[in-house]
């Protein structure tokens, strides 16, 4: 059986991106997103899980357990109907339910609600609902019954926040040109032009929650642990694309409680994680330092560097 989880965790993420658009956004004509008022580049928590999903996927294809909830192109009440096909226990359940809502006065009501059962089938089954959390209320209705296939909420135990550049970016805008027509009618015609939009370079830092008591609700282990740690350090260099330029990993700092409800304040740990310029225009991480303030730590938390 997995090993539950019994501290609370705080991390820090670092990484960067050369001549790449980190995170287009689509009502800004796929601008990379940034603070309107400050200039600094953002990246939605919700672009880095999808990283993390895709690598999770890479690495246990199909596994038990690590299945994707929220693929490219999933069917997402397809997947939630899986829990009522495959669960015998879910099954049961729902007709029991069925039972008692046709005749309440000669059949018990349930101890769980059918609903329930198969939440717990998708959080065993599926790596990123443990770990993230989802909307699973979207089910569809069951033809006969009219009993709704659903599988409830769950909130994850991970939390990550936006990115934001350490220093305001440059958004660059390069024009492009198609060499090659789509039809022979074109042949003639001018070539497409397009506009690729880049930032130079920028150092994003992000910040990461794990909830041990979440974690218990959903069975998200401390091997699930390891793997996200696996998925942060790694998931740039299996998501290439001439969009996203160059960006990898840069540092991962883990804050680690004694216990579950944690021994010092999120914020107070952060701060201890220092990037500092050395350069009027950086170019490269070279051109930041980035000091760890591991002295005189709170009592009852320690910090590692994973990455």
């Amino acid at each position: 059986m997995p090993m539950s989880l019994s501290n609370r965790y705080d991390f820090v993420l670092l990484f960067e991106v050369k001549d790449g658009n980190p995170n287009g956004d689509p009502d800004a004509g796929n601008l990379p997103r940034l603070d309107a008022e400050t200039g600094h580049g953002l990246v939605t928590d919700v672009s880095l899980k999808r990283k993390v999903r895709n690598f999770v996927g890479l690495v246990k294809g199909d596994a038990p357990r690590f299945d994707i909830f929220v693929r490219e192109k999933s069917v997402l009440n397809r997947q939630i109907e899986r829990a009522y096909e495959k669960s015998g226990k879910v099954q049961a359940a729902m007709e029991a339910w069925k039972n008692w809502q046709k005749d309440k006065r000669n059949n018990p009501k349930p101890d769980r609600h059918y609903e329930d059962i198969a939440r717990d089938w998708m959080c065993d089954n599926f790596f990123d609902v443990r770990a993230f959390g989802a909307v699973m209320s979207t089910g569809d209705e069951d033809a006969e019954s009219k009993l709704k296939k659903t599988a409830g909420q769950v909130r994850g135990p991970i939390q990550l926040t936006f990115a934001r550049s350490v220093d305001p970016i440059v958004s660059q805008e390069h024009s492009i040109t198609r060499m090659a027509v789509t039809n022979e009618k074109d042949l003639e015609k001018e070539r497409t032009m397009g506009r690729k939009h880049t930032v130079p370079y920028g150092l994003y830092v992000a910040h990461g929650f794990v909830s041990s008591f979440l974690a218990k609700q959903t069975g998200f282990s401390q091997d699930d642990l390891e793997l996200l740690w696996q998925a942060l350090g790694q998931m740039f260099e299996h998501d290439r694309s001439a969009a996203r330029g160059e960006m990898a990993t840069r540092g991962l700092y883990v804050f680690k409680h004694d216990s579950e409800l944690g021994n010092a304040p999120a914020h107070v740990l952060f701060e201890r994680i220092r990037v500092q310029k050395n350069t009027e225009i950086p170019r490269s991480f070279a051109d930041y330092a980035v000091k760890m303030d591991d002295t005189a730590m709170p009592t009852g938390v320690t910090v590692s560097k994973l990455f």
